[in-house]
């Protein structure tokens, strides 16, 4: 019914950047929050950042005055410019959307299929 589709990710090295984009498509009504999480090897998934459909935005304290996070909401798009980044980032990093349907007008939530980050040092 939604897909999301990330892209974005790869290898860079300590004090790199990468942008990551999450594209949503399919029965969407309305999309509320988006936003990104990431899991490391052995490890749960942890909130990253999210934005809400008015652009308020809320971050881990990890990833704050490196990351941000911005969406534009015409094409159901959210996007993640990561600066500074540490071998302490790398991870596989999804994409989540609470989206309204347009065939049931309710909530579901969705996430993406992931893409890897690496930080090298």
């Amino acid at each position: 019914q939604v897909q999301l589709v990330e892209s974005g990710g790869g290898l860079v090295q300590a004090g790199g950047s990468l942008r990551l984009s999450c594209a949503a498509s399919g029965s969407i009504f309305s999309i509320n929050d988006m936003g990104w999480y990431r899991q490391a090897p052995g490890k749960k998934r942890d909130l990253v950042a999210t934005v809400t459909s008015g652009g308020s935005t809320d971050y881990a304290d990890s990833v704050k005055g490196r990351f941000l996070i911005s969406r534009d909401n015409a094409k159901n798009t959210v996007y993640l410019q990561m600066n500074s980044l540490k071998p302490d980032d790398t991870a596989v990093y999804y994409c989540n959307a609470k989206v309204v349907l347009s065939t049931t007008f309710r909530f579901n939530d969705y996430w993406g299929r992931g893409t890897q980050v690496t930080v090298s040092s």
